[in-house]
């Protein structure tokens, strides 16, 4: 919202707009650097691959605003036995270990996505700017991209999160809080 606010304002004092898609840029960069380094944080039930060798599964939904970066983070990620890939979705498909939500998707493709992945191996990232949130919740706070963590969630689908990446988030919703 702050950012279409910023648009606003330049193109009402006709200010070049170049500064804006740096910083959405650069917010865009460090959330792709961020979702294949959450992976060797989380433990994921056997059930969650077809196979022990089978690729984990970074699934995008919405206006793709990464540009190449995730493909490249994901690229150097090592996570063991599971080669890391980035699929791009249109709709809700099966075989996503870690499925994003671009801000700007339909609000009701969202919340079937998120019911959808409800009490299963599935870690949703959910972006800054929805309403709606998934185990992992991108939130900008003083010019910064943090994140929250809904464990309890996380639990339901079998996972389990490392303290270490617990310790990390702004805000954390322990296993058992309602």
């Amino acid at each position: 919202m702050r950012a279409v606010r910023l648009l606003a304002v330049a193109i009402l004092l006709g200010l070049p707009c170049a500064p804006l898609h740096a910083e959405v840029s650069l917010e865009y960069a460090v959330k792709a650097a961020y979702l294949p380094k959450f992976i060797p944080f989380i433990t994921w039930p056997e059930s969650a691959f077809a196979t022990p060798d089978a690729p984990f599964t970074i699934c995008v939904l919405g206006h793709d605003r990464f540009e190449s970066r995730l493909e490249k983070a994901a690229a150097d990620a090592p996570n063991g036995d599971h080669p890391v890939q980035v699929r791009h979705l249109t709709a809700s498909e099966p075989g996503c270990q870690l499925v994003f939500l671009f801000a700007g998707t339909d609000p009701a493709v969202v919340q079937e996505i998120l019911d959808g992945a409800r009490g299963r191996p599935v870690v949703t990232v959910t972006d800054s700017g929805l309403k709606a949130h998934g185990v992992i919740s991108f939130v900008i706070q003083d010019n910064h991209v943090r994140f929250d963590i809904d464990d309890a969630l996380a639990a339901e689908g079998g996972l389990v999160i490392s303290s270490k990446l617990l310790g990390l988030a702004r805000a954390v919703k322990s296993r058992g809080q309602q």
